[in-house]
């Protein structure tokens, strides 16, 4: 690849934009994590507020480009299953 200043100029831009996807990125799949541990130790009243944030970061990084809305969409509905299910009363 030839190094002129656009091509530099967009492989420093380029870098940047990765940086900044991949923090968005992981930062949403820690509070999903979190929201499903939550679920497994059937903690109740950290599970709503963890499932606020887990949503909020999904709705972010979609607003952001990161992932798709579609896929943002899909992760928060099987998550909300997940949190219903496991708020619900068996018997």
């Amino acid at each position: 690849m030839r190094k002129n200043k656009s091509a530099i100029k967009r492989a420093k831009q380029s870098e940047e934009k990765r940086l900044r996807n991949s923090h968005v990125k992981t930062t949403m799949k820690t509070k999903i994590k979190k929201a499903l541990s939550a679920i497994e130790t059937k903690n109740k009243e950290s599970l709503a507020i963890l499932f606020g944030e887990a949503v909020s970061q999904i709705n972010k990084a979609a607003s952001k480009g990161v992932i798709h809305k579609n896929n943002a969409a899909r992760k928060a509905s099987r998550l909300a299953k997940k949190v219903h299910s496991a708020t619900q009363i068996k018997g």
